[in-house]
C-alpha cells in the first residue's frame, strides 16, 4: 500500500509557527486529485482527529480548535498538501499525518507522520 510522506515538524515555542508538508510521491496524479485531503493529529492514548481539510478545488474546513490559526492548502500537480500552523499552543503537540478525508479502504497507508512539539 502506497504511503504519504509528511515532513516539517519540530520543536517550537508557544506562539511560534511551523509549516508541514505532505507528498504523495508514488500516486497517480488523477488519483490524488479525486480526494479531499486532510491533516490529522494524534496524541498518545487518543484517536486520530482531523484538524483541516482541503478539496481538489481548494475549499477548506477546520476544526474549531485550530480555526484562525492553521491554514491548509494543496498543489495538485505536485501532489502536495501543506499545513501552515501559526500561534501554536502546547495543546497542538501531536504527531501530524495527512491522508484522505474520510479515511477509507481506498486511502493511502498511514505514513510515519511528523512530530510537532510546542513547549517553552
Amino acid at each position: 500500500q502506497m504511503q504519504l510522506v509528511e515532513s516539517g515538524g519540530g520543536l517550537v515555542q508557544p506562539g511560534g509557527s511551523l509549516r508541514l508538508s505532505c507528498v504523495a510521491p508514488r500516486s497517480i496524479l488523477s488519483v490524488f486529485n479525486q480526494y479531499v485531503m486532510g491533516w490529522y493529529r494524534q496524541t498518545p492514548g487518543k484517536q486520530r482527529e482531523v484538524v483541516a481539510t482541503v478539496t481538489k478545488d481548494g475549499v477548506t474546513n477546520y476544526a474549531d480548535s485550530v480555526q484562525g490559526r492553521f491554514t491548509v492548502s494543496r498543489h495538485n500537480s505536485r501532489k502536495t498538501v501543506w499545513l501552515q500552523m501559526n500561534s501554536l499552543k502546547p495543546e497542538d503537540t501531536a504527531v501530524y499525518y495527512c491522508n484522505t478525508v474520510p479515511y477509507s479502504a481506498n486511502s493511502w497507508g498511514w505514513g510515519q507522520g511528523t512530530q510537532v512539539t510546542v513547549s517553552s
